[in-house]
């Protein structure tokens, strides 16, 4: 199986906008944002999506969420307002088979449900 665009932007192999990175995650600005500001919080290990995450994997997914949140007060969005999402399979928009957290600012944003 071919190496997968985030495994291969984590390890510097393919250049993007790099914000951010530890040993656990990095961060890039997407390439098609949604909105002015549109970010992608990436684990560094190969994980296809949150169906596959492992119940060891847990303490992953609160880092990602509080890298989000670091980088939405860098970015300037925490006082007037972030989302943060989450695409699962395809039916709802996940393009990339690595689990990642979308955060979306800079405007506001469509009320859902």
């Amino acid at each position: 199986m071919a190496e997968c665009i985030f495994c291969s932007i984590g390890k510097r192999q393919t250049p993007a906008q790099m914000l951010f990175q530890d040993d656990l995650c990095f961060v890039i600005r997407d390439i098609n944002p949604a909105a002015p500001i549109h970010l992608l919080v990436i684990p560094n290990q190969h994980v296809t999506s949150l169906a596959n995450l492992k119940s060891d994997q847990e303490s992953l997914v609160g880092h990602l969420f509080s890298t989000a949140h670091e980088m939405a007060r860098r970015e300037g969005v925490t006082d007037t307002g972030f989302r943060l999402v989450v695409n699962q399979g395809r039916n709802a928009g996940q393009h990339v088979d690595h689990l990642h957290l979308h955060v979306l600012g800079g405007k506001r944003l469509p009320a859902l449900g």
